[in-house]
């Protein structure tokens, strides 16, 4: 009984103090906070296109270069510009550009491009207009379409690359139908970033290349001008970097880093602006890739720059004192 018993401990002692291998004690990887399932609901590659380009209720819209449509464009597309879908300029003193249009304005706008309650939109672009396909996924998102949405990564570019075909065929004329838009809370101005600006949990972040930001290049607005600089306490968030040299979002991790390095916490909401409200929806397209919840103030810094009761910092003139 006793000799079981030593040979039962010994073999038991021997058991647990047998090598086992480190990676049984290894935790399983914490998952990303910026989820690959997030990029694959705004984003759609050639491949899937290609799949669903006959799809009854897919509507393409190639938004940019009106010649370059005309010449050659994916199957099925209808061109899409944005003076189409924003409101007018109209160049009298203190106007702006590319404003969102009322909800009563913009749905039959979206009708007249095809779009119906039961669509699902294609986005794309050619070459380097990416920001102005992004403004167009914007104000679909903005008018309560944005789980409909996506955009072909890439352009056209790699559609061609991918084996797609080109035509000059231009689609019949159809227009959608819509329910009353409901619009989403987006968009945001002068006022409201002045009150929020520096809060937890909100990032003003300015879109524009990093010479505007840094202060050693001005933009202009429509009639004079603006100031140099950037809003005061705004992060640098530039749509140049977003994209790779063939115009395809760059990467998860690499965008990640760019909104690490501004100093974008987690969870943060992103306010984007740029010089008219473009650009800056290419930095939010990217920052909704990464789940950040986004808005836009439209007005951007032509708005910004013209009140002149409202701070701006610039970096370059700070240095020359």
């Amino acid at each position: 009984m006793l000799k079981s018993f030593r040979s039962s401990y010994r073999a038991a002692l021997a058991l647990s103090c047998a090598v086992v291998p480190l990676s049984a004690y290894r935790l399983p990887p914490p998952a990303s906070p910026f989820p690959q399932e997030t990029r694959s609901q705004l984003l759609v590659s050639p491949a899937w296109l290609a799949q669903h380009i006959n799809d009854p209720n897919l509507v393409v819209l190639q938004v940019g270069d009106a010649e370059g449509y005309m010449s050659e464009h994916i199957p099925r597309a209808r061109y899409a510009s944005l003076s189409s879908i924003s409101a007018p300029d109209t160049h009298a003193d203190n106007a702006l550009h590319l404003e969102m249009l009322p909800a009563d304005k913009l749905r039959p706008a979206l009708e007249a491009l095809g779009i119906s309650d039961n669509s699902k939109v294609v986005v794309y672009y050619v070459n380097d207009w990416l920001t102005v396909a992004t403004r167009a996924v914007f104000t679909l998102d903005y008018a309560g379409l944005g789980p409909r949405v996506v955009m072909l990564d890439g352009g056209q570019e790699a559609w061609k690359k991918n084996g797609g075909k080109l035509t000059d065929v231009v689609p019949p004329k159809k227009v959608g139908k819509l329910t009353p838009l409901q619009l989403r809370p987006l968009i945001v101005d002068a006022n409201w970033v002045r009150a929020n600006i520096g809060k937890p949990g909100i990032a003003v972040v300015d879109a524009r290349a990093q010479g505007f930001y840094d202060g050693v290049q001005t933009g202009r607005g429509m009639t004079a001008p603006q100031r140099t600089g950037h809003i005061a306490g705004a992060k640098s968030v530039p749509f140049t970097g977003i994209a790779d040299d063939n115009y395809a979002f760059k990467s998860q991790s690499e965008l990640a880093a760019l909104f690490d390095k501004a100093g974008v916490k987690a969870g943060d909401t992103v306010v984007a602006y740029c010089h008219i409200g473009q650009q800056a929806t290419g930095t939010l397209f990217a920052a909704r890739l990464l789940g950040y919840p986004v808005k836009l103030y439209d007005g951007s810094f032509e708005d910004w720059s013209a009140r002149a009761d409202f701070p701006v910092e610039n970096p370059a003139a700070s240095a020359r004192k």
